[in-house]
């Protein structure tokens, strides 16, 4: 594999750590507030992001090379409100898939068609991971300061995390 693809595959697995731990303290946020199905939801997005970066971790040893796990930036604890809460998702996911066309544009550039075809799923999957993200704060923005629909929301988001 090439050594410039391999190093930001490298660096892609400490985004998805830390998008999973990005996910993990929102939950443990919103669990503390308390609104479980929310926290239940982001529990199960932080399942999502581990094994995005053991499916990359997956690739790279399939392809005969070593992964260099790298330091995990500390997520932060608290957050201004639930609204905030989903703009930050949004904005963080919005950042990942620029990451992921990053080191797709460089194996095309690099000519590691191998790589290339393998980030076709992480391609897809970011579009699907913004529209929920959108879609999330959108309903949270709908519903404003009413506190009946948020008990509401936050028991449709339990049932999506099951």
């Amino acid at each position: 594999m090439n050594e410039k693809v391999l190093k930001a595959l490298n660096e892609q697995i400490k985004h998805e750590f830390f998008s999973s731990f990005l996910y993990l303290a929102i939950a443990s946020y919103l669990e503390n507030i308390p609104l479980d199905g929310f926290g239940k939801w982001f529990r199960k997005q932080a399942q999502e992001e581990h094994e995005h970066a053991m499916k990359i971790f997956n690739y790279i040893i399939d392809r005969n090379c070593m992964v260099e796990l790298q330091a995990i930036e500390k997520p932060p604890a608290k957050f201004k409100s639930i609204q905030d809460v989903f703009e930050q998702s949004l904005a963080h996911e919005q950042k990942v898939t620029k990451w992921i066309h990053q080191i797709y544009e460089l194996a095309l550039k690099e000519k590691d068609h191998g790589t290339a075809v393998f980030l076709q799923w992480f391609i897809t999957e970011q579009v699907e991971e913004e529209k929920n993200a959108n879609d999330n704060l959108d309903q949270i923005k709908l519903n404003g300061d009413d506190k009946a629909g948020l008990f509401v929301l936050d028991q449709d988001f339990a049932r999506k995390a099951t």
